[in-house]
């Protein structure tokens, strides 16, 4: 059945510069072989706009519209602290997309209303379409973890903020008709919060070009372990950090052939090191290389991940996956993911834990395999894009026969 769906995004889904846009643009990519998709994207600069012809190629119309430029200038600040909503929700307003959005509605008829992100819920005005919003992170835990680290002085105005983040965003749950969270954890903090909206799990998934056909041999002897990540987010940061600053010396002391290759966008931005140690590569990317991403896992050894903020599911860990890339990783880096250590991954907390782990991985091919080939087949079954797809398209379906009836 050909559907009519309005998808909403607070970006630009094109270049895939973002976990977020990697997961929007591959959602439409398959989605539109089947369905008339029209896309609300927000932007903040005019020269987002040359991404629009690659975009067109994939949904039925886009319509861009504008939001603030520059989400820290002082009367925008203001107005957030004056407002009941939270800044995030402030700084991603747009009354062009408000206004696109209610013309639309009275001019076509939508099957589903599909929400990215809970902070474009207040673009849509009241209707009787089904909407379902997409959470991709639990944004009111990543900003409880990041004030924990403050110090004490300046806690406050974001604890003011989170208890405005946590109201909303449980106040959009509500309003929606379901919610899809990216995995079983959200699924559970979401229905501890608010038990009774209503929820089916969309996870991210692996973009398709990062499928390898075959299992790659990797350098064991020289090898290269990598960790990848977008560095405006605290999130990637620390990760990024605990390598260069605890992991790097032990390795150059231990295992003196491996290099560890830090790499994303916005790294010497936000990254500022005194001191870069002689077996680390940082590696800057910019917003339109996805191509070099893909080279990087595919020459890389290990990927390592100690990630340790909350929320989410990790599409680098996804990306991996598919690569053949064997992982190291905490916990929470995993989690969601139905992946067993020993089995998909190797868990490691410490930076003592990862160097045995990497020793494990390298002098133990037996291991390395296993947790290759292991992973590569739970991302294939699991984690392609176009089953994601398809599961979506059912829920669609749900939603459109509990609303007839």
């Amino acid at each position: 059945m050909k559907r009519k769906i309005l998808m909403i995004t607070p970006y630009l889904p094109y270049p895939l510069a973002s976990g977020g846009q990697i997961r929007t643009y591959n959602l439409l990519k398959h989605l539109s072989q089947k369905n008339e998709v029209h896309l609300i994207s927000l932007y903040k600069k005019e020269n987002n706009l040359r991404f629009i012809p690659e975009l067109t190629k994939t949904v039925y119309k886009i319509y861009p519209c504008k939001r603030a430029k520059n989400p820290w200038q002082p009367k925008l600040l203001l107005k957030g602290l004056l407002s009941p909503y939270p800044y995030l929700v402030v700084r991603n307003f747009s009354n062009e997309a408000k206004k696109t959005i209610t013309e639309l509605l009275k001019q076509e008829q939508f099957d589903i209303i599909h929400a990215e992100t809970f902070y474009v819920m207040p673009l849509i005005p009241k209707t009787s379409v089904p909407i379902l919003l997409a959470e991709q992170t639990i944004e009111f835990m990543v900003y409880q973890k990041f004030a924990k680290q403050l110090p004490f002085p300046i806690r406050f105005p974001f604890h003011l903020e989170i208890f405005k983040l946590k109201f909303w965003e449980k106040y959009f749950w509500k309003k929606a008709t379901l919610v899809a969270p990216v995995s079983k954890l959200d699924e559970k903090i979401i229905r501890s919060i608010a038990p009774q909206v209503k929820t089916a799990i969309i996870p991210n998934g692996a973009g398709d070009e990062m499928f390898v056909k075959r299992l790659p041999k990797r350098d064991l002897k020289t090898p290269l372990l990598l960790f990848i990540g977008n560095f405006l987010w605290l999130q990637n940061q620390e990760p990024a950090i605990f390598l260069m600053e605890k992991l790097a010396p032990l390795l150059l002391k231990h295992i003196p052939k491996a290099k560890i290759i830090i790499a994303g966008q916005h790294l010497n931005e936000k990254l500022k090191f005194s001191k870069i140690s002689k077996n680390v590569q940082l590696i800057d990317i910019k917003e339109n290389e996805s191509e070099k991403i893909k080279q990087l896992y595919q020459k890389a050894t290990l990927f390592l991940a100690p990630i340790t903020g909350p929320g989410g599911t990790r599409l680098k860990i996804l990306a991996a996956m598919a690569a053949g890339l064997p992982i190291i990783a905490t916990k929470t880096a995993v989690e969601g993911l139905g992946l067993e250590n020993g089995a998909h991954y190797l868990k490691a907390d410490t930076p003592k834990q990862y160097l045995n782990q990497i020793k494990t991985m390298l002098n133990k091919e037996e291991v390395y395999r296993r947790i290759q080939t292991n992973a590569w087949k739970l991302a294939k079954q699991e984690y392609s894009w176009e089953k994601i797809a398809q599961k979506l398209e059912k829920i669609y379906e749900r939603l459109e026969n509990k609303n007839h009836n």
